[in-house]
């Protein structure tokens, strides 16, 4: 069993002023949100995980596929479905990074020796959901759900919003768990204004938590093939019942 029971957040976080900032971009970039013993404990985690799915979307179908199936792939259909992505990625929305899911709905890590189960307890403990209310201005946020997410040469995630009216989404969150990553490498959360252009950009900081709301046009740019390490974050919705 996993022998930490909870993680904290770093006691240097002024919740009325980035509540403020919330309220005018809807949208909020907090550094240094845990920690610094938990958020070296959760990049080892991340950085030592070997199971992860690939998801990319063909259209509306969305594949999901596990390390077995790509094992499974030969030579040649692997090309064809880079291909494919390819060719869609250039006409219409599309996607392409690795995950492994840790809740579904809140509820606690199905396995509970997995070394960021401590981290879904954190997100639903009192303190951060109630952090969060107070950032975003919605006390009707329930709970957090969590994904680890990984982006490696050639992934990318194309501009979308993340509305979903039957899963009560309220606000996005990412928390960047990479060292040292450069803006040239890509993997920029990018959020667009309202004639197109980009309006911000946030570099996958270390132990940085962005916080956004779900009717926010954003993506994640393309992370290029000379990348140095992947980017390594815990993503997920802050959701209402």
């Amino acid at each position: 069993m996993a022998t930490k029971t909870r993680w904290e957040m770093s006691a240097r976080h002024e919740w009325p002023v980035y509540a403020r900032t919330y309220s005018r971009l809807r949208r909020m970039h907090i550094p240094n949100i845990l920690t610094s013993r938990d958020a070296e404990e959760a990049w080892l985690a991340l950085s030592g995980m070997r199971s992860w799915n690939t998801v990319v979307n063909l259209g509306s179908a969305v594949l999901d596929l596990s390390d077995t199936i790509k094992v499974q792939l030969s030579a040649a259909q692997s090309e064809v479905l880079d291909r494919s992505i390819n060719r869609a990625a250039a006409r219409s929305y599309q996607f392409r990074f690795d995950n492994h899911r840790l809740s579904e709905r809140g509820e606690p890590c199905p396995d509970p020796d997995h070394p960021l189960a401590p981290f879904v307890d954190f997100l639903n403990s009192p303190r951060f959901l109630g952090a969060m209310r107070q950032l975003t201005g919605r006390s009707d946020i329930a709970f957090a759900d969590a994904q680890a997410t990984r982006y490696g040469p050639g992934q990318f995630l194309h501009v979308h919003d993340d509305i979903d009216g039957p899963k009560k989404r309220i606000a996005a969150y990412v928390l960047n768990l990479t060292h040292d990553w450069s803006v040239e490498w890509g993997g920029i959360l990018n959020f667009l204004d309202e004639d197109g252009h980009i309006a911000e950009g946030y570099v996958p900081r270390f132990n940085a938590l962005n916080v956004f709301d779900v009717g926010v046009p954003h993506f994640v740019s393309y992370v290029a093939p000379y990348a140095q390490a992947p980017r390594l974050s815990i993503t997920g919705w802050l959701r209402g019942r």
